[in-house]
């Protein structure tokens, strides 16, 4: 497997910082950026695998900076996941629907953001599956296993019914993106079943009840989606 090679782009020198050390720690080629501009022209010299975003930087902003990286169609294939501090719902939004392919949200936990990265990576076939991965997903503080239908949250084992548990590794599957309503009835229902306009309403309460309310956001108007 090449050398992964990983940019990040952001204006606070402490960010900048903490990820270069904690993906350098786990073997990752690393490039920085201060600002939007720095970053397309940093972009276009080391074609990393995966560009690491912020949103909020002065002369040009992360989602322009997406933008005109994804009308380069040298980077159709190169990974952007955008990291910001900002929890308006046009922000996550709008960096998703520019190109972005997971949004991540400050304070940075450093696990957390290993995960998201080599769960991004895995995606690309960037780095191999191992053993684990394909069966098992780690969400802060949640685990959950696809193989033997189980949840976890630390040590405690969390009962969720058949549709909850689909329901769940659907929004966890692509942390970050609003996934529509008619998106979650056709992947969990399925095209031939009728269910009523509460049931996946009745399903989030249910699921926000057994594991809180942060994981779960409702978008008026659109869905939901998973944040860690």
């Amino acid at each position: 497997m090449d050398e992964v090679k990983i940019l990040v782009v952001d204006d606070e020198p402490d960010i900048l910082e903490i990820l270069t050390y904690n993906l350098k720690k786990e073997g990752f080629h690393v490039t920085t950026a201060n600002n939007g501009e720095e970053g397309l022209k940093k972009a276009e010299k080391e074609m990393p695998n995966l560009i690491i975003l912020d949103i909020m930087m002065p002369q040009m902003d992360g989602v322009e900076v997406c933008r005109r990286l994804r009308d380069n169609k040298e980077f159709d294939k190169t990974l952007i996941a955008f990291l910001t501090a900002r929890e308006e719902d046009y922000s996550h939004i709008a960096a998703l629907d520019v190109g972005g392919d997971d949004y991540i949200t400050k304070p940075i936990k450093p696990r957390v953001l290993m995960s998201r990265v080599k769960a991004l990576l895995r995606r690309k076939g960037r780095i191999p599956e191992d053993e684990s991965s394909s069966t098992i997903t780690e969400v802060g503080d949640l685990t959950i296993d696809k193989e033997k239908v189980l949840v976890k949250r630390g040590d405690e084992e969390i009962e969720l019914a058949k549709k909850e548990f689909e329901l769940l590794n659907l929004l966890v599957s692509k942390p970050g993106k609003v996934f529509t309503r008619e998106e979650i009835f056709n992947k969990v229902w399925g095209t031939d079943v009728i269910v009523g306009n509460r049931t996946i309403d009745v399903h989030i309460r249910k699921l926000r009840e057994k594991l809180g309310d942060d994981y779960i956001k409702t978008i008026k108007g659109i869905g939901y989606r998973f944040e860690f």
